[in-house]
């Protein structure tokens, strides 16, 4: 896939450095606060930029400074922003990001401009979306909007992949129907389906009920023990790469990325392309665990294979 269309969130992340995650009721002092570009739409267009394929993002953003940094840092990373629309008299999106010294992170989002992303805005976008390869997808910005984006770019023969965050257990059947790919963790995997997913067995379970809502492929991410991939044929499990994680923020997202930028959707290669795909993708969030903040931590192409050959 050389053109990829990302429809989500742009933020400014002000990501603040704990020794502990406080407890409820409690007053810490923190290490640090740094304003890092994020949101996890804009965090996906930026990595999938960065090793090496053509983007475009739409999304939403303010006139406020916030709004022109976002698209800035979109830009110096060669995503194409012309999809992105500025709000009048609305806020950007904003998170707030606590990590603690093990890499923890916990994040509370004020959504901002991103309820402005419409369907009709999306429809503004139809030529992007017909010139692309895969759309990609998050659940930061309306639901309706999200559904309407599946809808129209599997009507156009386009790869869909959906990160269902933040999960929410209210999702319209109609939306699991359009999605080709979904990349839950356990949490948002728990919370899709209803389901308990405290054993490997409980997992595979959950995903294959995601399956039988019309889901092509589910990706469950496990945090440091991995991944595993549901498909009708098969389920494999990905170990996760040894790192000394220091901050997890935009692991998924970087992930996503990996994935994105070496799957090939060949019909009769598929399940192998996949397994394919999902070790480049686990080398990439492999590496951006190893740095601090969102887009900050994202590897470029080079860094990725520079760090295999030196595994080789």
């Amino acid at each position: 896939m050389e053109q990829i269309v990302v429809v989500g969130s742009l933020n400014m992340d002000f990501a603040v450095e704990v020794k502990e995650m406080p407890e409820k009721g409690e007053t810490i002092l923190g290490k640090k606060v740094s304003l890092i570009p994020g949101g996890k739409g804009a965090n996906q267009a930026y990595a999938v930029s960065r090793l090496g394929k053509k983007v475009q993002m739409i999304g939403a953003v303010g006139t406020d400074i916030f709004g022109d940094k976002l698209v800035g840092n979109l830009e110096k990373a060669g995503v194409g922003t012309e999809g992105i629309c500025r709000v009048e008299n609305r806020e950007s999106g904003q998170a707030f990001v606590f990590v603690n010294e093990a890499g923890e992170n916990s994040i509370t989002v004020i959504q901002g401009a991103n309820q402005d992303l419409t369907e009709a805005r999306v429809d503004e976008n139809e030529e992007r979306i017909d010139r692309c390869d895969a759309v990609v997808i998050q659940l930061e910005v309306p639901v309706p909007t999200v559904v309407h984006t599946a809808q129209v770019a599997r009507k156009k023969g386009k790869l869909v992949y959906l990160d269902p965050a933040p999960a929410r257990p209210d999702l319209p059947d109609e939306l699991f129907a359009s999605v080709d790919i979904m990349k839950p963790n356990e949490t948002e995997l728990k919370i899709l389906t209803g389901m308990e997913v405290s054993t490997g067995k409980e997992i595979i379970l959950a995903a294959k009920s995601l399956l039988k809502k019309g889901v092509g492929a589910v990706i469950v991410t496990l945090g440091e023990k991995g991944c595993v991939l549901v498909t009708e044929k098969l389920v494999k499990e990905f170990p996760a790469r040894k790192v000394n994680a220091v901050d997890t923020t935009a692991a998924g997202d970087s992930f996503t990325a990996g994935f994105l930028a070496a799957y090939e959707p060949d019909g009769e290669k598929r399940e192998e392309n996949l397994e394919e795909a999902l070790l480049f993708a686990g080398k990439v969030s492999a590496i951006a665990v190893t740095r601090k903040g969102a887009q900050s931590s994202i590897p470029t192409l080079a860094e990725v294979m520079e760090e295999q050959k030196g595994e080789d």
